[in-house]
């Protein structure tokens, strides 16, 4: 039986305080970012339109050597409302295009998510305070495994702390190859609420494992489950995000005024929709793992694969709802505001599992801690 260092369990927990705090301001940042590129991409639509009507209203009737300087003083005007990078910005269209074409203050990604010239200070400065959070995050974590002498996912509250670590990270792994900054703000606002609740709701001071929790399955099972929700936390995020998108872009078809302005900066609906069903899709792989070797270690603890435990039970309902989005979203058409839904009812059920299940069911899983 491991030696409790009550001391590395403090420090874990200053540690876990100085991250949230970390958290919060690289939250300022991200939604810095959003509002100071929606003004800065209002403006050059307010200039570029300024330019055409100008362009529009030159006589028809001039010399053809006038004519080349007035088109030529148009494109200058056109340019100087160009960004860093020195290109043009073009207005959205009708349609709901989310993300201009051309480099400037206000570029982000497209439709492919990827990263374009220009650069946009805040968000900058709000992944720079997401990794240094992440770091300090991690060193919580870990202090929280040398205090405990285990894997620190033993209760309600380090399965908590350690899964918003994992959603940071992978946040932050996939910032590698898309430009998911526009999901800062949701996506690190939600790591800030599962440190809050962790610290006040499940707060648990560190110590051994229950003899039940005393496997090697412990590391594999939890461990695929931390990870599998970190993806569901993000298609979470690009779900919600695409239902706001739909409307807005109804609003726009429809020829009305755009009072979500900050949307542009996220592409449109369809792009989020693909990905999320392509990580919801990584997601309820590792959700399958999840049950699968749950129910191998249910067999090794109390000799049987499956008792209709609660916590069973709703592992399986998650997996249902998931693979129904898989299956709905491939072979029945169920693309749009449908498939966001089903994916965010997915996440609602593993919260439910997580808070309600863990704390107010009783059963054979129940080690919430509290």
């Amino acid at each position: 039986m491991p030696v409790i260092n009550e001391a590395m369990g403090q420090y874990s927990e200053l540690f876990m305080l100085l991250a949230a705090g970390t958290y919060t301001v690289a939250f300022i940042a991200f939604a810095w970012d959003l509002s100071r590129s929606s003004k800065a991409l209002r403006a050059v639509d307010l200039k570029a339109a300024a330019a055409a009507r100008t362009h529009a209203s030159a006589p028809a009737r001039i010399p053809v050597s006038a004519g080349i300087s007035t088109a030529a003083s148009v494109d200058r005007a056109a340019s100087s409302v160009s960004g860093p990078a020195g290109r043009a910005e073009r207005p959205s269209s009708a349609a709901g295009a989310t993300a201009p074409e051309a480099g400037g203050a206000g570029d982000t990604a497209g439709a492919g998510m990827r990263y374009v010239p220009g650069r946009r200070v805040p968000a900058r400065v709000a992944v720079a305070l997401t990794v240094l959070g992440a770091l300090i995050h991690g060193a919580g974590v870990v202090t929280r495994a040398l205090g405990a002498g285990r894997v620190p996912w033993g209760n309600m509250y380090e399965f908590l702390t350690t899964g918003a670590f994992v959603a940071a990270i992978v946040f932050l792994l996939v910032l590698i190859r898309r430009d998911l900054r526009f999901l800062g703000t949701f996506v690190v606002g939600l790591v800030i609420i599962m440190l809050v609740a962790a610290s006040v709701a499940y707060w648990t001071p560190v110590g051994h494992l229950v003899p039940a929790l005393q496997s090697y399955w412990l590391i594999i099972h939890v461990s695929i489950a931390v990870l599998s929700s970190a993806l569901f936390t993000l298609t979470f995020a690009m779900s919600a995000l695409q239902l706001v998108q739909s409307r807005r872009q109804k609003t726009l078809a429809a020829g009305r005024e755009d009072k979500l302005g900050f949307m542009r900066l996220v592409p449109s609906a369809l792009s989020l929709e693909n990905l999320s069903y392509r990580i919801n899709a990584l997601g309820f792989v590792g959700w399958t793992f999840t049950l699968m070797f749950g129910a191998i270690w249910a067999e090794k603890a109390w000799g049987r694969f499956w008792g209709w435990d609660p916590k069973e039970v709703w592992t399986f309902v998650i997996w249902v709802v998931y693979a129904g989005y898989l299956h709905a979203r491939a072979t029945r058409g169920w693309t749009g505001t449908r498939a966001a839904w089903l994916s965010i009812i997915g996440y609602l059920c593993v919260v439910f599992n997580f808070t309600i299940v863990n704390q107010f069911f009783n059963g054979l899983h129940s080690y919430s801690g509290l």
